[in-house]
C-alpha cells in the first residue's frame, strides 16, 4: 500500500504535465475549421446572406437598350381617320360639325390620338421593337434613350396580329441580345425593364415565369396570334413595349399587357416570347407592314370525340372540314377530311400551330404540308398566297 501512493502521485503529476503541454500547443478556444468543397465560399458574420439571384448584371445589361416612346397623330392624320369613320357611320357625328369650325355641334375639336410606352433597341443602327398599340396609330414618334437623349423616329412597319411594331432612330447604339424563349422554364427569374417616362431612367422589376403559351384574346385583330409568357414581375401601362429579360440581361419577351380589374398591376403580366418577336421583327424590317398568308381552310382540332366520330387513325392534328375556293389549300390539293399533322418540320396539333407557322412565312413561300388521308400520310407541296 505504501508503494501504491507514490505510483499514483507520479502518474497524476505526469498526466497534468502532458495536459498543460497540449493546452499550450493547441489553445482550447482555437476555432474549428472544416474542409470546404471547391466552389463554396465563406460568408462573414457581418455580411447579409444573398437571397435569390443577383440582378445587377442583368439590369446593367438591359437598361441601356430600353427607351421611352411618345407617339401621336398629326392633325392631318386625325382628320383623315375621322372622315373614314364618318363615312362608315354617318350618324355617329354631328352634321353641323364642319360648319362650326371643324369640331362638333358643341364646339369640341377633333381629337388627336396620343400615347406613350417603351421600346427595345435591337440593332446597332437604331431599329427598335415595341407594341403596335403604342405606335400603330401615330405618324409623329419621339424617342428618349436611357441617357436622356431625344430622337425623332420613323415607323418601319407593324403587325397587329402579334401587337408588334418596329420604329427606327438614327445613330449608333448598344442593342439588346436575344435569348431562346423556348428554353425558358416556369419558375425561372425574369426582369421587366421599361422606360415609361421621358424624365426618369428605366424602371426594373423582378418576378418569376408563371406560365407559357397563354392565349387571352386581348389582341384586337381577327388573325391574332397569342402565346404569351405570364409573369408576376410588375408591369404597368407605360411599360408596354419594354423588355422581359433573363438573369443574364438577354431578351426573352416584349412586355405587352396586364390582367387587372383596376388598370394597374395586380400580379399578372404578359409578354410576347422572343422566339416569336425575332422572326416577325426581321420580316417587318425587310418588308414593312406585314401581309399575312393563309391556307384557306376551316375545321377542328382533333380530340377524342372527333377521332371516334370520323374513325381517325391519328390522335393529334387539324381536321380539315372546309377548303376555300381559289385558296392555296385548294390549288395544292388539300381535301375536306384530310388531317394536317405537320408543316415542313413542325408538328401540327391545333389550328393555332398552323397560324403560328403562317406568321413566319411570306407571300410566295413554298411549304410541305403532311396530311393523314384515310390512314395514309401524303405530302402536299403548297405555295402560299394572301387571300383577299
Amino acid at each position: 500500500m505504501k508503494k501504491l501512493f507514490p505510483l499514483v502521485g507520479s502518474g497524476f503529476v505526469g498526466g497534468l504535465f502532458c495536459y498543460l503541454l497540449l493546452v499550450l500547443l493547441h489553445p482550447l478556444d482555437q476555432p474549428k475549421v472544416e474542409n470546404i468543397s471547391p466552389g463554396a465560399r465563406l460568408v462573414s458574420e457581418n455580411t447579409a446572406p444573398s437571397i435569390g439571384p443577383d440582378f445587377v448584371v442583368a439590369a446593367k445589361t438591359a437598361t441601356p437598350a430600353v427607351v421611352h416612346i411618345y407617339a401621336e397623330e398629326s392633325t392631318a392624320s386625325a382628320q383623315s381617320r375621322i372622315e373614314k369613320e364618318r363615312r362608315r357611320n354617318p350618324y355617329g357625328y354631328d352634321l353641323f360639325g364642319d360648319f362650326f369650325g371643324g369640331g362638333d355641334f358643341f364646339g369640341r375639336n377633333y381629337y388627336r390620338q396620343s400615347g406613350s410606352g417603351s421600346g427595345v433597341i435591337i440593332s446597332k443602327d437604331g431599329f427598335i421593337v415595341t407594341n403596335n398599340h403604342v405606335v400603330g396609330f401615330a405618324d409623329i414618334i419621339n424617342v428618349t434613350t436611357e441617357t436622356g437623349k431625344k430622337y425623332k423616329a420613323r415607323k418601319i412597319g407593324t403587325d397587329p396580329a402579334t401587337d408588334l411594331a418596329v420604329i427606327k432612330i438614327e445613330g449608333s447604339f448598344t442593342p439588346i441580345q436575344y435569348a431562346n424563349s423556348d428554353q425558358l422554364n416556369v419558375g425561372e427569374w425574369v426582369l421587366a425593364v421599361g422606360n415609361p417616362f421621358d424624365y426618369l431612367t428605366s424602371t426594373v422589376t423582378a418576378g418569376i415565369v408563371s406560365a407559357k403559351g397563354r392565349s387571352l384574346n386581348i389582341i384586337q385583330d381577327e388573325k391574332a396570334i397569342e402565346e404569351f409568357i405570364q409573369t408576376d414581375a410588375a408591369i404597368n401601362p407605360g411599360n408596354s413595349g419594354g423588355a422581359l429579360v433573363d438573369v443574364n440581361g438577354k431578351l426573352v419577351g416584349i412586355n405587352t399587357a396586364i390582367a387587372t380589374p383596376t388598370g394597374v398591376f395586380a400580379g399578372y403580366s404578359f409578354a410576347i416570347p422572343s422566339n416569336l418577336v425575332k422572326p416577325i421583327v426581321e420580316k417587318i424590317m425587310q418588308y414593312g407592314d406585314l401581309e399575312r398568308v393563309e391556307l384557306g381552310i376551316g375545321g377542328y382540332d382533333i380530340d377524342e370525340d372527333l377521332r371516334k366520330e370520323f374513325k381517325l387513325s391519328t390522335k393529334t392534328g387539324f381536321y380539315v372540314d372546309q377548303v376555300q375556293q381559289k385558296s392555296p389549300a385548294k390549288r395544292s390539293g388539300i381535301l375536306p377530311g384530310d388531317v394536317i399533322v405537320k408543316i415542313n418540320a413542325t408538328d401540327v396539333k391545333t389550328y393555332d400551330d398552323i397560324e403560328n407557322i403562317m406568321s413566319l412565312t411570306n407571300v410566295g413561300d413554298k411549304v410541305d404540308i403532311l396530311v393523314n388521308r384515310g390512314g395514309k400520310e401524303v405530302k402536299i407541296p403548297t405555295s402560299l398566297q394572301k387571300i383577299n
